[in-house]
């Protein structure tokens, strides 16, 4: 196998991107390969892996018997030198060399953008997730990537590993140093809020919007002070404090759930946390309809976004998006591409599939599909066709 990887014409018009434009990108990935032995070129090991994963093959062995059915179609398709495809340990040491799960993020990442553009939306989401099936049996702890989501875009820009005694807030700056802040808007759960974090954003020229919650007790309380009733006496009262109001409601799925985003401008610097510029608080009213069963739940916020950058309704917004990264992102790894039920013992191997799955679901999103799996029906029906036609 040369390094010369292409695919024919036939099988790049039918996947409907540019296959040979991202077999060109994935040369990028060093090959730390003795040259001895070496009877695949690593862009096509890669591509392998990738065009199997399109096609609904989630698990190595799975990857492998896909290829090894298709094999004269492959090599030929490939124009291969070889009139053979690579084995299951051939795929499972290319995901295991750590080389190889230190740079396919970045390679694939680019070769998204420069194809694509975009990934400058206004919103980062940071969340991770342990890829439960790196767990070893009776542990409880497995690799744990943090992830940079664009929640408009579908696509991760960045993700880092959190080590075994580390946490996500040791990630997070390092996640962060990887990307151009500028003009943008940093959501988190409650864990991210943290001054440092807050400050590190803010220098890089960018905003937070967080929840706040008794992590930081203090700042949750003085949050709250925002929003209680006026004090009243005879003969005097204290005037409200101005504030904007932004409300959606939603009816699926058998619930209407309507979300209430209130926001008031700190104008007085009575809070004390860096860069802070309004509070908001959330109600999502949730209704059962089948039974008339009422849920309520309230969160209270803090952000350095100011008014007149971001108004109650655009809050309510970023709060609503912050959660796509669990259907968009999490749940279709879990799920549909099988992350959590795919046994990984080397760690490498491990975030090397992880980069490979974002990159599915990036590049779904950036072709127009809205559903995973009609994609991967779609990629696999095309491809099939495509290879028959070589």
């Amino acid at each position: 196998m040369t390094d010369d990887t292409t695919l024919a014409t036939s099988v790049v018009t039918a996947m409907g991107f540019n296959v040979n434009g991202l077999l060109e990108h994935l040369k990028d990935v060093p090959d730390s390969r003795q040259a001895r032995g070496k009877r695949y070129a690593l862009s096509f090991l890669l591509g392998i892996i990738i065009l199997a994963k399109l096609a609904g093959q989630h698990k190595p062995a799975a990857i492998a018997q896909w290829a090894k059915m298709r094999q004269s179609l492959l090599v030929k398709a490939f124009n291969c030198q070889r009139d053979d495809v690579p084995a299951l340990n051939t795929l499972r040491r290319t995901l295991a060399d750590d080389l190889v799960a230190a740079t396919l993020p970045v390679v694939l990442s680019r070769f998204l953008h420069e194809t694509y553009g975009g990934q400058q939306s206004e919103q980062v989401t940071l969340d991770g997730k342990t890829l439960c099936g790196t767990i070893p049996p009776g542990l409880t702890q497995g690799e744990h990537l943090l992830a940079a989501f664009l929640p408009a875009e579908g696509v991760v820009v960045a993700q880092v590993a959190v080590e075994a005694k580390e946490n996500e807030l040791v990630a997070a700056p390092q996640l962060l140093d990887r990307l151009d802040l500028r003009g943008r808007v940093v959501t988190g759960d409650a864990l991210f809020t943290q001054r440092n974090l807050s400050v590190r954003i803010l220098s890089r020229g960018g905003h937070y919007l967080w929840p706040v919650k008794d992590n930081q007790q203090r700042l949750h309380q003085d949050v709250r002070l925002f929003f209680l009733p006026p004090r009243k006496a005879p003969g005097w009262s204290i005037q409200p404090l101005p504030q904007t109001v932004a409300r959606t409601v939603n009816n699926a799925r058998g619930r209407l759930e309507q979300r209430t985003l209130t926001a008031v401008v700190d104008e007085t610097g009575f809070l004390d946390w860096p860069g802070a510029r309004q509070v908001f608080k959330l109600v999502r009213q949730v209704t059962t309809l089948a039974t008339g069963v009422v849920t309520v739940q309230e969160v209270h916020g803090v952000t350095s976004l100011p008014p007149e950058r971001a108004s109650a309704a655009q809050l309510l917004d970023f709060m609503r998006h912050h959660w796509r990264i669990e259907n968009s992102l999490h749940y279709r790894r879990d799920v549909t591409l099988q992350e959590d039920g795919t046994r990984m013992s080397n760690k490498h191997q491990a975030r090397a599939m992880a980069a490979v799955n974002n990159f599915i679901i990036g590049l779904v999103s950036k072709l127009g599909f809205t559903n995973l799996a009609f994609a991967q029906r779609h990629f696999e029906a095309k491809l099939t066709l495509a290879l028959a036609q070589v």
